[in-house]
């Protein structure tokens, strides 16, 4: 592996690491937050919101612009605004300020999403993408884990402002190495455009939806903005000439089936997790630390099931590898929905862990490998908004369903959302010649598959 690729793998696994560590320590940040800054249990819940609501609205533009100006660039501009956002949410002075802080960090967090997938697909061939995407699959679910423990710690020993302060330096320092270390010669995407007004439309149809599921049942409205600017932004791109979502990757059979089953298995695992973790803290009087005990076995086997998977992905392809794994979240939701000892709980964790965690690996395979270098981003982008938008709607509906029927309605309906995943794998490619053979790569579409 060359100095370049490792320096892009390393960028692209920190900048996945960090998004993941923050939206984990800050479940556990909350009360004290609340009590120290003499804040409503409302704006607390809006240092979440305000940050889901400008992240998964600018997901996709982030990544048309990427692909415009080079994902290394982006992705470094997005990393020191992210650091320098997280420190300014350490010093916040009161609870608005803390809000607003957390919108610009979402805004700067949804310009390096994007480009963590972006910079991999330019640096790597398509038939040697596997590996590097299972490493940072396996850091995400450490981060994940670690996320609760860390925060915990670092909140008893210091206060909650020292969790912010946690991603500054590591953020800081990949920021400046992104922007002044040169990698290769890139030939400057003259025809990406950016299509302005389909942007606008784009983020206000996907703003209203994350605030309206957030909002339930009082959504009405929301959801109703939400539609009407996602019609019209159907019709805007239909008509003009340089779309946000390009041809190649709109059309693309097997990306649109990958983004479907990343939606319903990210919408059946936090809504599992959140439906589980209230039933073990009210139901079974567990506390918070004990909860996240029971959690672990998850994220080890997320971080064992990702490299297994770029294994197995070369052997038997995409689609049956991606069915297996979603039968097998459907399964451990069901495990779920009737455990209440230890063991049978952590059972149950594990394989929910390992069945996502392949899906993950296997799905962002898919989106990165059949998107051409030139829509790298903006793929990446929409992988980067169903696996942010699929657990607000999966928080939604257990909630919802757990109040009208319980543990067990929420994730019977939940392990069924997971088996419509299962369906959308038929899109997926099958074995492809790249994997059984690895012949050499001479053009962005490489390494694609020889036939569905």
């Amino acid at each position: 592996m060359t100095v370049h690729r490792r320096l892009v793998l390393a960028s692209s696994v920190a900048g996945a690491a960090i998004v993941a560590l923050d939206g984990t320590v800050l479940t556990v940040v909350q009360p004290t937050l609340q009590r120290e800054l003499g804040a409503s249990l409302a704006q607390v819940q809006w240092t979440s919101t305000a940050y889901l609501v400008a992240v998964a609205s600018l997901l996709v533009s982030a990544g048309r612009i990427g692909d415009r100006y080079g994902h290394q660039r982006v992705f470094g501009l997005g990393m020191l605004g992210f650091g320098l956002a997280s420190a300014g949410i350490g010093l916040a002075p009161g609870v608005g300020w803390a809000i607003g802080l957390r919108v610009v960090q979402g805004v700067f967090g949804a310009l390096l999403q994007p480009a963590t997938l972006g910079m991999l697909r330019a640096a790597f061939p398509p038939d040697r993408l596997g590996m590097p995407i299972a490493v940072r699959t396996s850091v995400i679910g450490i981060a994940a884990a670690a996320g609760p423990l860390v925060g915990g710690a670092l909140v008893g020993a210091a206060g909650w402002r020292a969790v912010f302060f946690l991603n500054v330096v590591p953020s800081l320092v990949f920021g400046v190495l992104a922007l002044t270390v040169r990698g290769p010669r890139r030939t400057e995407a003259a025809t990406v455009r950016f299509d302005l007004p389909g942007a606008l439309l784009l983020a206000l149809s996907l703003a209203s939806l994350v605030q309206a599921l957030v909002d339930l049942p009082g959504s009405a409205a929301g959801l109703a903005v939400s539609v009407l600017a996602g019609l019209a932004f159907v019709r805007h791109e239909r008509r003009t000439a340089h779309p946000l979502l390009p041809p190649d990757v709109v059309g693309s059979v097997a990306i649109r089936g990958a983004l479907g089953m990343l939606l319903a298995a990210s919408a059946a695992f936090s809504g599992t997790l959140f439906v589980v973790t209230y039933f073990l803290q009210d139901t079974l009087g567990l506390g918070p630390f004990q909860s996240a005990l029971r959690g672990l076995p998850l994220a080890a086997a997320m971080v064992l099931a990702a490299p297994a998977t770029a294994v197995v992905l070369r052997r038997v392809g995409a689609r049956r590898t991606a069915g297996v794994a979603m039968t097998v979240v459907a399964l451990a939701v069901l495990v779920l929905s009737r455990a209440s000892g230890a063991v049978a709980v952590c059972g149950g964790f594990a394989l929910l862990g390992a069945g996502f965690g392949t899906v993950l690996v296997a799905a962002t395979q898919v989106v990165v490998r059949e998107a051409a270098v030139d829509s790298a981003g903006v793929a990446g982008g929409l992988k980067q908004t169903s696996t942010n938008v699929g657990p607000t709607l999966g928080v939604a509906a257990g909630s919802a369903l757990m109040a009208a029927g319980g543990r067990e309605l929420a994730l019977g309906i939940l392990a069924a959302v997971a088996l419509t995943g299962a369906l959308a794998c038929l899109a997926l490619p099958g074995r492809t010649v790249a994997s059984l053979t690895h012949p050499p790569v001479t053009g962005d579409r490489a390494g694609v598959p020889a036939g569905r």
